[in-house]
């Protein structure tokens, strides 16, 4: 039995990156409740020709808790379709607390994060073995206020996804240099990934700000940060995953005593 409100994750913006399963919702829900500003709007053509949809960029909370506890009350199948996933970012906690409150059944259906259409645009690997193991997903402070210091967690000097920062890249830069990040850092900047004119700015800490002003990117860009971006290597030796390591053992296979020349 269906939930009353589906919480979708639309993916990055490629129509074919959404799940099959957040498809299946669509295609039979009676309401659509998008995010018009982030989600691509080629994905609402797997909506059935009857679904009434609602654009939510221009609505507040309780306008959006009112529509939906007025075609709950009808009987309506409701999906409420959030850009990436929605967990990151997606400002569900307090959706999810109002349906609670109403009494109103709901799931949620994850999707492809834009983050990790970013990393597919660049053809690299985020988690690169000795190199970097840990990603910090965050955001600079602009009118939503940030607990966590960004120059902090650049002491880490992990790789780094910052979403919601790029009108503010020169703060981002000198809190990510204060921090511990080399100048020379490599930074790639992001925009629009996967949609059909999708962007990607590529340089450093000490020339980032200059290019994107260039570029002319403001806004829907992630700011990717660290060596992970250019490298796979550390003193020029190649690192490798030890999960395909002919000289590593685990549960699947025997190691043996020489690597493949």
């Amino acid at each position: 039995m269906d939930p009353g409100v589906y919480i979708l994750g639309a993916g990055p913006g490629d129509p074919e990156l959404i799940t099959i399963k957040a498809k299946r919702v669509l295609a039979r829900a009676d309401v659509i409740i998008y995010a018009d500003s982030l989600v691509n709007p080629a994905i609402l053509s797997y909506a059935k020709k009857s679904c009434e949809i609602h654009k939510s960029s221009s609505l507040s909370l309780e306008e959006i808790e009112d529509l939906i506890l007025r075609k709950v009350k009808e009987g309506k199948l409701i999906a409420r379709l959030h850009s990436g996933d929605p967990s990151l970012y997606g400002a569900i906690r307090e959706q999810i607390s109002l349906l609670e409150k109403g009494g109103i059944t709901y799931e949620i259906i994850p999707g492809v994060s834009s983050i990790f259409a970013a990393a597919a645009a660049l053809k690299r690997e985020l988690t690169v073995p000795e190199l970097s193991q840990t990603v910090i997903i965050t955001r600079i402070a602009g009118r939503t206020p940030v607990p966590e210091d960004l120059a902090a967690l650049a002491s880490h000097r992990a790789a780094m996804v910052l979403f919601l920062s790029v009108s503010n890249i020169n703060k981002v830069v000198e809190k990510l240099v204060s921090g511990g990040y080399a100048e020379d850092t490599p930074v790639a900047v992001v925009y629009r990934a996967s949609w059909a004119d999708e962007k990607i700015v590529r340089g450093t800490l000490s020339n980032i700000v200059l290019l994107v002003k260039k570029s002319g990117i403001k806004k829907q860009a992630l700011i990717m940060v660290g060596s992970w971006l250019v490298s796979d290597a550390i003193d020029g030796r190649v690192t490798r995953s030890k999960l395909y390591d002919s000289t590593f053992s685990h549960e699947y296979r025997n190691a043996r005593e020489k690597p493949f020349e």
